[in-house]
C-alpha cells in the first residue's frame, strides 16, 4: 500500500466515521463559517475554560476533505490552552500551503494525512475551513 493510499483511507475514515460531530448542549462558542466556492459549511462549538478547550464538536456539510479535517482538528485541539491551538490553526495553514514543517507538533498523527491537499489549492479551502472557524472562535470576543 501507498502513502498516498494510507493517507486517503484516514481522511475516508474521519469522514464516514466523524469525531466529535454533533453539539454541545450549554456554554459553547459557536461559529458557523461557509465555503461559498465548494459549498462546504461548518457550525463549529467549544466549550473554553480558564483558556483551555474542554470540548470541541461540529456539524457540517461538504467534501470529504472538508469534514475529515475538521474531525481531525477537534480531536487536535481538545485539551489545548488557546494560544496552543492558535498556533496549531498557523501551522496547519503553513503546511496547507506547501511549507515544510515538523508534523511531530501536531497533538494528532492523522493530520499528516491532509499534507497532500497542497498540491490541491482548490481544496485548500475545503480543508481549512474549520481551522479558519476555530481562529475565528478564539479570537473574537464573544
Amino acid at each position: 500500500m501507498s502513502l498516498d493510499d494510507l493517507y486517503r483511507r484516514v481522511i475516508m475514515d474521519h469522514y464516514q466515521r466523524p469525531r466529535n460531530r454533533g453539539r454541545i448542549e450549554e456554554g459553547a462558542v459557536t461559529v458557523d463559517l461557509n465555503n461559498p466556492t465548494c459549498g462546504d459549511s461548518i457550525s463549529l462549538q467549544m466549550r473554553v475554560d480558564d483558556g483551555v478547550i474542554q470540548e470541541a464538536k461540529f456539524l457540517g456539510e461538504g467534501c470529504s476533505i472538508s469534514l475529515a479535517s475538521a474531525s481531525m482538528m477537534t480531536e487536535a485541539v481538545k485539551g489545548l490552552k488557546q494560544e496552543q491551538a492558535l498556533e496549531l490553526v498557523d501551522l496547519f495553514s503553513r503546511l496547507m500551503q506547501g511549507e515544510e514543517i515538523d508534523i511531530e507538533q501536531f497533538p494528532l498523527e492523522d493530520i499528516e494525512a491532509l499534507t497532500g491537499v497542497s498540491k490541491f489549492p482548490a481544496r485548500i479551502k475545503c480543508a481549512t475551513l474549520a481551522w479558519k472557524a476555530l481562529e475565528k472562535g478564539l479570537k473574537e470576543p464573544h
